[in-house]
């Protein structure tokens, strides 16, 4: 089998000793599954700005552009805070969106049951939860010109920020959510606020056209944004793929990891447009952030990587088998009773990183026999 061509981007943080430990399984897999990988490693966010003084070089997007995938870690430090915003170490993941035309967010939520009691909410209303928010990522009011901050005639500022979409993004982000849903539940509830924003009238107009051409079978829902957020924490079970906007996707989907119980648990896919060599650009994060003061501790959850890398391996690479075997293991490992710190319960093992990765690796074993 030929080598798949990685870009492995640890970012800053706990992003590199996370990023350590789906090494390993790419290691393990090479082992035991005969599946290599062609990995290239380079330096973004705080690390880049360190060395070269940039969040992102331009020869970090070709290399993203060059890879089959693009595997991220994470960003950011409060010791950046005083520079412009030109050169925040955040604006690495948003430029290899936008460079790289990853156009579609997909966050899953899904609490494991050995998790079930690591929620802030009751069992009975988060066991079983498995969602999915597809999440538009190139457009909208992080993107929308005009923006910026001006200063007024009396000597005050104003910040600006446009929200923008067209007909196209608003189309292509709701194929890819409508397609998901034909293979998950076949239900996908489209959120904006067309009551207060032309641009979420524009949305719920296109969606509901798209859906009416192209996508009858599905069974398709609106809400407003502010009730979703209400109806995420009052009965989310009632949802199965959420299609939304980039702010509002930003900030449900980061409601809905915490009805797993951790940012730690869980990963994310950016896939942009399949070209006519059968290519699709596509970028791989947990939704977790540096967490600088872990940072180097080994007590880092590194699970939201890990499944991250599953993630990869079955929308870039087809591999549905390895990448049911990573989440099987995942599971295992979690009803044996370890846990990392921002899991842990009474009762359970506490354990760090680098051993909760090991722990997965043992269970591939298991599984592979």
């Amino acid at each position: 089998m030929s080598a798949k061509k990685l870009l492995v981007l640890p970012g800053d943080g706990i992003g590199p000793e996370v990023m350590r430990q789906v090494v390993r399984i790419m290691t393990w897999l090479d082992r035991r599954r005969n599946i290599r990988f062609e990995i290239t490693e380079d330096l973004v966010g705080g690390a880049s700005l360190t060395v070269h003084n940039t969040p992102i070089r331009d020869e970090v997007i070709t290399r993203a552009r060059e890879s089959d995938a693009v595997l991220f870690g994470s960003v950011g430090d409060p010791k950046w805070n005083h520079i412009g915003f030109d050169k925040r170490p955040e604006l690495a993941i948003l430029r290899l969106r936008q460079d790289l035309g990853l156009f579609a967010n997909l966050r899953p939520a899904k609490v494991f049951d050995a998790l079930v009691d690591a929620s802030t909410l009751k069992p009975d209303v988060v066991r079983g939860l498995d969602i999915m928010i597809v999440r538009e990522s190139v457009g909208g009011i992080y993107f929308g010109a005009p923006r910026g901050i001006e200063t007024l005639p009396d000597g005050t500022k104003r910040g600006i920020n446009t929200e923008v979409y067209t007909t196209a993004e608003i189309e292509r982000v709701a194929r890819t959510a409508f397609e998901l849903a034909r293979k998950r539940n076949n239900t996908v509830c489209s959120v904006e606020k067309c009551n207060v924003m032309e641009s979420g009238l524009l949305w719920k107009e296109v969606i509901t056209a798209l859906h009416a051409s192209d996508y009858s079978d599905v069974t398709l829902t609106h809400m407003l944004a502010d009730n979703c957020a209400m109806q995420l924490v009052r009965a989310p079970r009632q949802f199965d793929v959420i299609v939304t906007g980039n702010l509002f996707g930003d900030i449900l989907s980061d409601l809905a990891s915490m009805l797993t119980g951790s940012l730690g648990m869980l990963p994310s896919a950016t896939l942009g447009s399949r070209n006519e060599a059968g290519h699709m650009p596509a970028l791989y994060e947990p939704i977790h952030g540096s967490a600088p003061d872990i940072a180097g501790q080994d007590i880092a959850n590194p699970i939201a990587q890990i499944l991250s890398f599953a993630m990869l391996l079955r929308y870039s690479f087809n591999m549905q088998a390895e990448a049911d075997m990573i989440e099987t293991a995942t599971s295992a490992v979690l009803a044996s009773g370890l846990r990392t710190a921002d899991i842990m319960s009474p009762g359970m093992a506490r354990v760090g990183t680098s051993v909760m990765g090991e722990a997965i690796v043992r269970e591939l074993d298991k599984l592979q026999g």
